[in-house]
């Protein structure tokens, strides 16, 4: 791995963390960075790992004492996927990739109209759009608008309705893209918008988040590259419901 993709690689993991860490605080959930690991010692919210891996080559001895393996459900997000948790009692849930995309200008302009979520309101309708019929938008709080490196983006249809959406999180020098949809094309619908969007936030900064599957290539297609493997570890003791994700940024 050349030395310019593992310092991508490690930004996009660091930045990851801060977005599940955002969300585990709008659940009320506190947790900590170290070195090596983020860690919460209690349950994350639905979708979100209990920990996110900082640095290859991390102590799983370390590690697994920091999160709760009692309570089912415990997960690991292996950022470089380096790490045997198998006689931990955790399974690998899946694999991905991380994507990073340099600070290019969009093609064109957006099609729909786009703002940033800025109240509960606002929030509970980007949350409705984002969830559909899946039942889950509970999961964004009205406390993670109070974190001011996390960006709810909403694109709007003519009649005001949001139709498309994603979440941007900044850190010092990235900005990652999660929760990507679009009601009708799916992401490659979506990530134009998206994109431009994130240029206008946030010029100048690469663009980095994961994705794997369909996700991936749609990614791929639209200016992404590839720049290292993470792996998902779910302890064995019971899968979580719903999408088959743990972590959406």
């Amino acid at each position: 791995m050349k030395t310019s993709t593992s310092s991508m690689v490690r930004a996009a993991a660091r930045n990851n963390a801060e977005w599940c860490a955002a969300m585990s605080r709008s659940h009320g959930v506190e947790s900590e960075f170290r070195e090596q690991a983020w860690a919460a010692p209690a349950r994350t919210p639905l979708y979100y790992p209990d920990s996110v891996t900082l640095v290859p080559g991390a102590n799983a001895t370390a590690l697994l004492p920091r999160i709760d393996t009692v309570a089912p459900g415990a997960s690991v997000k292996d950022s470089f996927s380096d790490l045997d948790l198998t006689g931990d009692g955790f399974q690998v849930l899946f694999d991905a990739q991380w994507i990073h995309r340099p600070p290019q200008t969009p093609a064109g302009p957006p099609a729909l109209a786009w703002d940033v979520a800025d109240g509960p309101e606002a929030l509970r309708d980007w949350a409705g759009a984002w969830a559909g019929e899946g039942g889950d938008a509970d999961l964004f709080r009205p406390e993670l608008l109070d974190d001011p490196a996390t960006f709810v983006l909403a694109g709007r249809s003519a009649d005001g309705r949001v139709v498309s959406g994603a979440v941007a999180s900044r850190s010092d020098h990235v900005v990652g893209i999660s929760n990507v949809f679009a009601h009708g094309g799916g992401p490659d619908a979506a990530w134009p918008d998206v994109l431009s969007t994130v240029h206008s936030l946030f010029p100048g900064l690469p663009v980095v988040g994961y994705e794997h599957g369909d996700d991936l290539a749609a990614a791929l297609r639209h200016g992404f590259e590839p720049i290292g493997p993470l792996r998902i570890w779910i302890h064995a003791g019971r899968n979580r419901p719903g999408r088959n994700r743990v972590g959406q940024g």
